[in-house]
């Protein structure tokens, strides 16, 4: 038991900071909109392409991603993505057209993330604990990644400062290369399947017939949109609103501060309660928090409660997401069926970040993004609520 305990814990901590890496330095993309912009004479369409292509490609590789590490171990997979992303950090500090942006920021870092990001971390923990504990050390997982959020934000903006945005992209990826000797802590062992057999197909073909997995894939859309718009446009839309930059970064950094607690109160409470009556309730309180941002005048005082409120709300989806996925349909197909559902996430992602680069070169504001957030809040809490989170009858009747 001892020997188990320990495995379990290097497991847990190589997933952990590798979470607190992969997130921390995507986290920063936003810092860096205004000064390539600036430089190459650029709309801000061109930068929000280019992430927006890296979440749309993030999200279409980590289905493959998943099921490759649901059959052959993390490991690998977490290698590959790794090196990915190394190498998409360095090329896009070469960038200086909107297709070499698009091919390192787009492409090679979109995906990388699909083999260093939740759906294969949280596969690796939701196999290596008991069910009784799951959703509390998806949880922890996570909240390690929102650390990174935090604590990785001030230090990209220092190396902007420091370097310029070139420098200071090959920096970070010199940083994203320790993901590659943390992978070798992720001994992964896939599990045999619960009940009886069951091969890729017949996963997809359970999962697919099942309504609350597309309500679940659903509602995750919205999550993407949100947290992507916010993430890149934010820093931007305080400049805009005559804010200093620093205020935009500090903002960020109480997102990635506060997503801590967030996402381990979320795990925490999904032991206990319904995730996916906890969903609707984090995607009210999204819609209210946004509301009111927007209803009064934008000052550093209202703008930090906002990065602290959203904070508490940003990646709290994603422990109560996989773990309802986890409960419904068993681990075994858990990184496949869970970058399924990430997918949706990714196309939110696109759009969120696209088009708020699109519609301010339009308009010349952010206030319709903003406004359709709110509406897309509210749509996810009405889809997430009637989900019912039961195991399958093959589940059910492996325990009978």
């Amino acid at each position: 038991m001892t020997s188990i305990w320990r495995t379990s814990f290097w497991l847990m901590l190589g997933a952990s900071l590798i979470l607190f890496l992969s997130l921390g330095i995507r986290h920063g993309f936003g810092l860096f909109l205004a000064p390539m912009s600036v430089e190459f004479g650029w709309g801000r369409e061109v930068f929000a392409f280019a992430i927006a292509l890296q979440n749309l490609l993030w999200g279409m590789a980590q289905p493959f991603a998943g099921a490759l590490a649901d059959r052959l171990g993390a490991k690998r997979v977490i290698l590959a993505g790794a090196f990915l992303y190394t190498l998409g950090l360095v090329m896009m500090g070469f960038a200086d057209s909107p297709l070499t942006l698009s091919l390192s920021a787009g492409l090679l870092i979109g995906i990388g993330l699909s083999g260093t990001s939740f759906s294969v971390i949280l596969g690796v923990v939701g196999r290596a604990v008991p069910p009784q504990k799951r959703s509390m050390a998806m949880g922890v997982a996570a909240a390690i990644g929102s650390f990174g959020q935090f604590a990785m934000l001030p230090g990209s903006l220092g190396l902007i400062e420091w370097l310029g945005w070139s420098a200071a992209l090959i920096a970070l990826g010199l940083a994203a290369a320790f993901m590659l000797p943390l992978a070798t802590l992720v001994q992964d062992r896939p599990l045999v399947a619960q009940g009886p057999t069951q091969t890729l197909g017949d996963a997809l073909r359970e999962a697919c017939s099942h309504s609350g997995f597309w309500l679940l894939a659903l509602g995750f859309f919205v999550c993407g949109f949100q947290v992507v718009f916010i993430g890149v446009h934010l820093p931007t839309y305080l400049v805009d609103q005559r804010l200093p930059v620093i205020v935009g970064t500090t903002v960020l950094a109480l997102v990635g501060l506060f997503n801590v607690f967030g996402t381990y109160i979320a795990g925490w409470l999904g032991g206990f309660h319904s995730k996916p009556r906890l969903l609707s309730v984090l995607y009210l309180a999204r819609a209210v928090v946004i509301g009111l941002f927007i209803a009064f005048p934008v000052s550093v005082w209202t703008a930090y409660a906002f990065g602290m409120a959203m904070g508490l709300l940003w990646l709290s989806t994603v422990p109560l997401t996989n773990g309802a996925i986890a409960t419904i349909f068993g681990v075994r197909n858990l990184s496949m069926l869970g970058g399924i559902v990430f997918l949706f996430h990714q196309i939110g992602s696109f759009l969120g970040g696209w088009l708020g680069g699109y519609l301010f070169d339009k308009t010349g504001t952010y206030d319709l993004v903003w406004q359709i957030a709110i509406v897309l809040s509210l749509l996810a809490a009405a889809l997430n609520w009637p989900i019912k989170e039961r195991p399958v009858a093959r589940l059910q009747g492996a325990a009978a």
